[in-house]
């Protein structure tokens, strides 16, 4: 079955959490004990309902303030369509944590409190999935049994957001009316709102599009591991294991290896599984090739005449996440496919305002949570696509060198003239 990720955003008590309960719960999907233990939960906090959020606000600081803060992941499945949820933080200070929820996504559920419409955290949250070339946008308008259920009250929420949604590239979005408490049209039409003619949200989840969202025409095979077994009876075998990024890989094709240029026939393609004729993403295999050829971990396979940009200098909008500011000057360690490198932050070209979108080209400095768009030049090429067309080898991750910590997460833009 085809494997669908989405990931929850909005802004805080929107009901992002409730939501995932009720899904889980009215699809069958959480196990008695689970329930029980929510049970005991919320009287202990002295709820008259069975809170469904405590199914993913599993850390103690959440109970304690009803609230999500850390990304929790839950998987499901129905007869149609395996499903992984990222349950993402509404919080403005846990941005980052929303960003990494959303990194992998093909789908966002945006929800907007029916009594106060799209919030500045919406738009944000909007803005960041758009950044994040997510092609699938669904806007749940929830809480509509605390507005009677208004057709009108829908009808000026989506309305508002499509103009909004305008000036963002959203290839594909739904509206639609829930409420996540009550349950309506959230895995069952509502009875209360005839007048929606539209699926409930896991029947959109079954049935939305995502296999043309996968690049499967610039084949980018970054080679992550070297394997020669030690046995004498595979002696003289030598694979190169690694996801395929992008594109479709075949027996028999022409690949060329980058840096070094030196090109080859694909003799076998592996998996855990045993052979293939065949690997598409997001498969992870090991490539045989017919000639021997010098080639390490972060060199990368891809078409002769199809080939990544290469280069050193590079243009990209980041997302900083860590707690000190990003300044033009500072180094770090940059890891993009599977290649680590070091850059150096030669500029800050603007930062964005994800609310207005303005660009503000003064801005010295991005701190914590802030978007904006640098420019690198990093020690060694890398071998990349514009992140719109590749979102594998279009995305990169710095890393403090002194901490080991993550401090942002980086989409490349076209390379710079």
């Amino acid at each position: 079955m085809e494997l669908l990720r989405f990931a929850t955003a909005g802004s805080v008590d929107d009901g992002k959490s409730t939501l995932i309960g009720r899904l889980l719960y009215d699809s069958k999907q959480i196990f008695e004990d689970q329930l029980e233990a929510v049970e005991r939960t919320s009287l202990a906090r002295g709820d008259d309902y069975v809170n469904l959020a405590l199914i993913t606000d599993g850390l103690r600081a959440e109970r304690e303030q009803g609230i999500t803060i850390d990304v929790a992941y839950r998987y499901f499945s129905t007869p149609k369509r395996k499903f992984i949820i990222a349950d993402t933080p509404g919080h403005t200070q846990h941005t980052r944590n929303m960003v990494t929820g959303c990194s992998t996504a093909n789908l966002v559920l945006l929800l907007v409190d029916a009594r106060n419409g799209a919030t500045e955290q919406t738009r944000r949250h909007a803005t960041i999935a758009s950044l994040l070339g997510i092609r699938h946008l669904v806007v749940c308008v929830n809480k509509m049994d605390l507005v009677g259920y208004s057709k009108n009250r829908f009808e000026e929420i989506r309305n508002d957001f499509a103009g909004f949604a305008e000036r963002l590239e959203v290839h594909d979005l739904t509206c639609i009316p829930i409420s996540a408490l009550a349950g309506d049209n959230v895995v069952d039409r509502s009875m209360e709102m005839r007048w929606y003619d539209g699926p409930s949200l896991l029947h959109h989840l079954e049935g939305v599009h995502i296999g043309s969202d996968r690049n499967l025409i610039d084949l980018r095979v970054p080679v992550q591991l070297v394997i020669r077994p030690i046995s004498t009876e595979h002696h003289d075998f030598r694979g190169y294991a690694g996801p395929v990024a992008s594109g479709v890989l075949e027996v028999g094709d022409e690949v060329v290896v980058l840096p070094s240029g030196f090109s080859s026939h694909v003799a076998s393609i592996d998996t855990a599984d045993g052979p293939l004729q065949e690997a598409f993403p997001p498969q992870s295999v090991v490539v045989r090739l017919e000639d021997d050829i010098d080639i390490s971990r972060g060199d990368m396979l891809c078409r002769p005449h199809n080939r990544p940009n290469v280069g050193q200098d590079l243009s990209a909008m980041v997302c900083w996440m860590a707690e000190g500011p990003l300044r033009p000057g500072a180094m770090y360690a940059i890891k993009h496919t599977t290649r680590w490198a070091r850059a150096l932050v030669r500029s800050l070209q603007y930062r964005l305002d994800v609310n207005s979108l303005h660009r503000d080209e003064g801005a010295g400095e991005l701190k914590l949570n802030d978007i904006g768009r640098i420019h690198l030049r990093t020690t060694v090429p890398l071998f990349y696509d514009e992140y719109r067309h590749n979102r594998a080898t279009g995305s990169f991750i710095l890393v403090d060198e002194q901490t080991n910590a993550t401090v942002a997460a980086g989409m490349l833009l076209r390379p710079r003239s």
